[in-house]
């Protein structure tokens, strides 16, 4: 597998956009909503909402910095290309793979909940045939692999719809004016509380700067799928926060392993539709992942700030086969040694330490007036300012809480 051969750039603006769209509303929505309302309680959508603003302002960021330094090593190539700081590149690709190692586990986990509504095997049966199935589909190539999630992030979209569709003619066990009251002061912990364990749900936007060197003319594709990719999900969330506690009590809905199946039950729908596209959304976050971290690999060993074995390409797939290989082995590991709401916990921790960091990044690249490139897309100074402030204030609040 010799370096000379390179990664295939051949996506477009739509498939990036539903690379993205699909990574982000796989597991958070189809599976984490219901843990996220043990903790709002009724104010379930300002947790969303609240998530989503962060997640969007950093979104900005990697939105510029992907336009920048369009590079396979996402945010490792950003750190560095602003400090010039070797170690903390390598800790920030570090972490960033990490992260996409355990999201994929987390997915795993709540693929589980669904695969149960038809079939009953051991989970440690069903999530190593998962993980081993996605792993060859990662190796397969880029077009087949992006393909395969564009195909399912239609699929799950259209479940998002069914079930807004449905949850719409259900008995409402809330009132509208109830669920979009301003909450008291004693509410806001768990508001708070809640917005970091959804932030989870937002996390993928960063996965799509990993694919700058299979993207065509990433300075302007990569920029415009972020943020499609987040204001779809944004709106998709917001919608089924609000209908998931008007149609269920809040207590039903934290207890609930499935929990859009459990929506679609409560309007008098068989649950075998949802609980089909649940898992094929469930599966293409998984996937997402998978590709992430191997790309992350990939580009880290091209700038060798990780072992040059990473950075060998297939020249029949044209795939990092050592790196993909690695990260469903981990991925497998971890999927089977600790539960559903740990490793989200750990993901949405880790990823705001790393969009602090990136935040940070780009507020010094442009303090200092660094010189860009024609055709790069800039905002703001003030964003990634904020976007970092409102980073670091999350992850404090959680210690205190």
């Amino acid at each position: 597998m010799p370096d000379t051969v390179t990664l295939k750039r051949s996506l477009s603006l739509p498939v990036t956009s539903f690379y993205g769209i699909g990574t982000i509303i796989g597991a958070g929505i189809y599976v984490l909503i219901g843990k996220v309302s043990a903790v709002a309680g009724l104010f379930l959508p300002y947790a969303f909402l609240l998530a989503g603003i962060i997640a969007a302002l950093t979104a900005l960021s990697y939105a510029e910095l992907s336009s920048r330094f369009p590079h396979s090593a996402g945010s490792a190539a950003y750190i560095h290309n602003a400090w010039q700081r070797r170690w903390l590149a390598q800790l920030v690709g570090f972490l960033v793979a990490v992260t996409g190692i355990v999201s994929a586990a987390t997915i795993a986990n709540g693929f589980v909940g669904y695969l149960e509504l038809f079939v009953q095997i051991p989970d440690y049966l069903a999530i190593t045939l998962l993980i081993a199935l996605l792993t060859l589909i990662a190796l397969w190539g880029i077009n087949e692999s992006a393909l395969t999630v564009t195909i399912v992030t239609l699929i799950e979209v259209g479940g998002l719809l069914f079930v807004i569709a449905v949850s719409c003619q259900a008995p409402a066990v809330q009132e509208w004016s109830e669920i979009f009251a301003v909450p008291e002061i004693d509410a806001w912990a768990g508001v708070l509380v809640g917005s970091f364990l959804a932030f989870y749900a937002f996390i993928g936007f960063e996965d799509m700067v990993n694919l700058a060197e299979e993207v065509r003319n990433p300075r302007r594709t990569l920029p415009r799928a972020i943020l499609i990719a987040i204001a779809v999900s944004t709106l998709l969330y917001m919608v089924v926060a609000a209908l998931a506690v008007r149609t269920l009590p809040v207590p039903e809905l934290a207890q609930s392993s499935a929990p859009l199946a459990s929506m679609v039950t409560s309007a008098g729908h068989s649950t075998t539709f949802i609980g089909i596209i649940s898992m094929f959304a469930v599966v293409n976050g998984a996937l997402v992942q998978i590709i992430m971290a191997s790309r992350l690999l990939y580009g880290m060993a091209k700038r060798e700030l990780a072992p040059r074995i990473f950075a060998g390409v297939s020249a029949r797939t044209q795939t990092p086969v050592v790196a993909t290989l690695l990260v469903g082995t981990i991925i497998l590991v971890f999927a089977l040694w600790l539960p559903l709401t740990v490793l989200a916990k750990i993901t949405a921790f880790i990823m705001l330490v790393i969009f602090s960091l990136v935040n940070l990044s780009l507020f010094a690249i442009k303090f200092r007036g660094a010189e860009t490139e024609a055709g790069v897309v800039r905002y703001p100074i003030g964003f990634p300012a904020l976007a970092f402030v409102l980073c670091v204030a999350l992850i404090v609040f959680q210690f205190f809480a």
